[in-house]
């Protein structure tokens, strides 16, 4: 019985599947943000009188505040800046979608290929 000897990738061929991999990644990083996907859901939630109480800060926090040159108004957009968490149904179910069908895909795949190396490994017994 011979031992089963993968097939090798030349060095061409490891550059452009690291060169796919580094765009895919930052294609996947960068896209949301051109398309305004990431931090759409960031406010700034205004308030009529900008105190350090009405900011929700305490006699301490608001001494730090002041000693890196803050005052109530000038930090009122940095603590009211917030994020609204709200669950776009549709694009969450397409998303499961095409995770689940990736993933049922991969697994076919990979058991294609598993049973092919059995075959040929013990093809004769």
């Amino acid at each position: 019985m011979s031992r089963y000897i993968p097939p090798e990738q030349n060095k061409a061929g490891q550059i452009f599947d690291i060169a796919v991999v580094v765009v895919t990644i930052f294609v996947a990083l960068w896209l949301p943000l051109k398309l305004g996907l990431a931090g759409a859901a960031k406010s700034i939630d205004a308030l009529d009188t900008k105190t350090w109480d009405a900011l929700g800060q305490n006699a301490t926090m608001a001494a730090i505040w002041e000693k890196l040159g803050y005052t109530p108004e000038t930090a009122h957009d940095i603590i009211q800046n917030r994020f609204h968490y709200i669950i776009d149904w549709p694009t969450l179910i397409i998303m499961a979608i095409v995770l689940v069908a990736y993933f049922v895909f991969l697994f076919r795949a990979s058991d294609r290929e598993y049973r092919e190396v059995i075959n040929e490994k013990f093809d004769d017994k």
